[in-house]
């Protein structure tokens, strides 16, 4: 008996098995896609940072977290460690807070000044980058968010290594380098050289391009006009002039960049949260620079000799959260008032 069945008419049949072949290849590239990210992001050193570990004020006010929606905040530490690779302590002598706006691909970067005399958890107050060397990323990420009432969750920590082989990787960076800093980047050429187990040449002063020693030794200055204060805009411009050479390079040199990169990188961030930054990677663009506190005074506070001492911690946060997030109508937690009054009766000013 035959079937009732209608034939499907061979033109169809034809089409579906062409459709079902596109799904196929699309779904094969997807996976390589993501294997392939998957084998990039497997290099990393991650230190997992759960919603437990993390600490936002409780107090802070709505209108304060609803201005920080639109942006992805980040924590940049640099350690100053003499072992590569060891991202689990040591003094973070640059702490950098980044803002990424959502909508315009905007970064600012503000600097917190290592010897900053802040509370560094539970009532604790000491230089900033002591948190780091206490506990890690964990508790420099929470004495930034009890702080400078912020709601950082991430962070991604660098050594001596990292930034030699960023600055190599995109073949040195353009820097207009005066007779002062000369002395200073060769009186630390040896040493940066020794650690990262590479080779560099002395500089003389004018416009050149250094290489990534040359790069690291200019970013530690702090003997110069300005010490602390211009080491950090120093390292600012170190990192936007990798930024800007690295989104011009083409897709074999990036592939490059993070073959040579992701082993020398501490993160928190998970894959998805990477490949989210990543695909946006076109719209990003250097915004404005700045160090915190704006208004400091040196101070000796008990056995913290030459800590850094905001004048009116409110008053500093206040512009912080302007220049990050541009919220000119920042209102301070309590937290926030509170740890302004200690600093206060600590400092006596």
């Amino acid at each position: 008996m035959k079937s009732s069945k209608k034939k499907m008419p061979k033109r169809k049949r034809q089409v579906i098995k062409i459709v079902g072949l596109l799904v196929l290849i699309i779904l094969i590239l997807v996976l390589s896609v993501v294997a392939f990210a998957m084998s990039k992001l497997a290099k990393l050193d991650r230190i997992s940072i759960g919603k437990r570990d993390v600490q936002i004020n409780q107090d802070m006010p709505e209108e304060t977290k609803k201005s920080m929606k639109g942006y992805t905040t980040l924590a940049l530490f640099g350690l100053d460690n003499r072992s590569n690779g060891s991202f689990q302590s040591g003094n973070s002598d640059t702490i950098i807070i980044a803002s990424i706006n959502n909508d315009t691909g905007e970064i600012r970067m503000a600097s917190v000044y290592r010897d900053t005399f802040l509370d560094i958890g539970e009532g604790s107050f000491n230089k900033a980058n002591a948190a780091y060397n206490q506990g890690g990323p964990k508790k420099a990420i929470n004495m930034l968010n009890k702080n400078l009432d912020l709601n950082i969750t991430d962070y991604v920590s660098v050594d001596f290594n990292a930034v030699v082989k960023a600055v190599d990787a995109v073949g040195g960076i353009e820097m207009e380098v005066t007779g002062e800093e000369a002395k200073y980047i060769n009186g630390y050429i040896e040493e940066v050289a020794e650690v990262t187990g590479t080779s560099s040449n002395y500089v003389s002063a004018g416009n050149q391009t250094l290489d990534g020693v040359q790069a690291t030794a200019y970013a530690r200055i702090r003997y110069t006009s300005g010490a602390d204060f211009k080491r950090t805009e120093r390292q600012r411009t170190v990192i936007t002039k990798v930024f800007e050479k690295a989104k011009q390079a083409d897709l074999l040199t990036l592939n490059s960049i993070l073959d040579t990169l992701l082993p020398e990188i501490s993160t928190s961030l998970s894959v998805t949260e990477m490949l989210g930054l990543a695909k946006d990677v076109g719209k990003y663009n250097m915004g404005e620079n700045t160090g915190f506190p704006f208004e400091r005074q040196t101070a000796h506070i008990g056995s913290i000799t030459y800590a850094e001492v905001a004048v009116d911690f409110e008053a500093n946060v206040k512009q912080l959260h302007n220049f990050l997030y541009g919220n000119e109508q920042y209102t301070p937690s309590g937290t926030v008032k509170e740890l302004s009054a200690a600093m206060r009766n600590q400092a006596g000013f």
